[in-house]
């Protein structure tokens, strides 16, 4: 009888890991080739006197993701939010620091998400509904989960369903203790357990450079799939961010989070719910600011400085710590009006080779669309050998 055929997974973030566990859960032979020296991708967690990620990080409890790592136990230890912090939520809006959202941005939260029409954008739809100003507001609130500087022009349906879900109450994020890494951590030693190998360091640049026993599931960004297919059509459209960190030392009073509803942008202070972040007596602020084509990484660090002096008075003086970046097609698929995931390079691109990645066609928020992707290309994959093998069997 033929021997299982294995596995082999480009890419060892979350989408690779997640393909590597459900093929070898399934009892197939897996080798993970992970460029970096580390596994993660973006959810790495810089390791450090600051623990950083790149750019904001959550769990969301409502998703597959959260149920399948809770079945597994790789979840570990949360950081709950304490709740005197939930009164520290700052909304920046007509200039100044509010505490209340527009009364229009919370007429817009009834209305579910299936009811928000595909061909229309958000904005055009939602000022209809509410009016221009709610309609903006809203659209800037939803940047949290689009990484977008201009979410309302994006699908209402996209949109709609980003924003109900940020703004859910009580909230659906959870947030793993010591940054993602601690997942990522238990993610690699689960696979390790279950005979993944494990092979870091490995850059691969062509399909040629690795033994193709079975299917390959290339588990990368689209940029990077690209380039490795050879495939000019894989591309997707995504967002364009400054990322800027900021230490400094702890004073009474400072804002847990500031959203700026005048504009795209969101500050957050990470170590109000995990000190572990930071030195004992410092706080640990992360900001991400979506920028538009025009705009420069200097002119998102500017827009993050003016938040930051409005939710943080005196940071300057108390400042032990910085560094910013700008995450360029790093941040999952947005929908333009008139397509939803299903439009996005289908996962499934002939003669074994699958595609698991947040920009292609799957479903789900942020982090759950490289879950969804790696789940559907291993069950596809899984498939195909089945056939192939009551084929050559018969």
């Amino acid at each position: 009888m033929p021997s299982t055929p294995r596995t082999t997974v480009v890419g060892g973030g979350l989408a690779g890991l997640t393909a590597a566990i459900t093929a070898a859960e399934a009892g197939g032979r897996v080798t993970v080739h992970e460029s970096h020296h580390t596994l993660g991708g973006r959810a790495h967690t810089c390791e450090g006197t600051y623990k950083t990620n790149e750019g904001p990080h959550a769990l969301h409890t409502g998703g597959p993701l959260w149920t399948w790592l809770a079945q597994r136990d790789l979840i570990g230890p949360l950081a709950p939010v304490p709740p005197v912090e939930a009164t520290r939520v700052r909304l920046h809006h007509h200039g100044a620091l509010r505490r209340t959202p527009p009364l229009a941005m919370l007429k817009l939260l009834r209305h579910k998400a299936e009811r928000a029409p595909v061909e229309k954008d958000f904005l055009s739809w939602a000022t209809a509904l509410v009016g221009e100003e709610g309609a903006r507001a809203a659209a800037h609130y939803a940047a949290v989960a689009t990484f977008h500087h201009a979410p309302g022009s994006l699908s209402a349906r996209f949109v709609q369903e980003r924003l109900r879900r940020a703004a859910k109450l009580p909230p659906e994020v959870a947030y793993p203790r010591g940054g993602w890494a601690s997942v990522i951590d238990r993610m690699a030693a689960y696979a390790w357990n279950l005979g993944v190998r494990m092979e870091t360091l490995t850059r691969v640049d062509r399909l040629a450079d690795v033994a193709q026993e079975g299917p390959v599931v290339v588990a990368t960004s689209l940029d990077a799939a690209r380039r490795l297919l050879g495939d000019d059509s894989l591309r997707w459209e995504s967002g364009r961010t400054t990322l800027v960190d900021v230490a400094f030392r702890s004073r009474r009073g400072d804002a847990f989070v500031v959203s700026d509803l005048d504009r795209t942008g969101r500050l957050e202070r990470c170590t109000a719910r995990d000190r572990t972040l930071a030195p004992a007596g410092e706080q640990l602020v992360q900001a991400q600011i979506p920028l538009a084509p025009d705009e420069t990484e200097s002119d998102g660090v500017a827009r993050a400085e003016h938040l930051l002096d409005l939710g943080f008075p005196g940071w300057h003086e108390r400042l032990t710590w910085r560094r910013s970046s700008v995450a360029d097609g790093r941040t999952g698929a947005v929908d333009r009006p008139g397509t939803t995931w299903r439009d996005r390079p289908a996962i499934d691109r002939g003669h074994d080779v699958y595609l698991a990645g947040d920009q292609v066609a799957a479903p789900g928020l942020l982090s759950e669309v490289s879950f969804n992707s790696a789940m559907e290309a291993v069950s596809l994959a899984l498939t195909k050998s089945l056939l192939d093998l009551k084929s050559t069997s018969g």
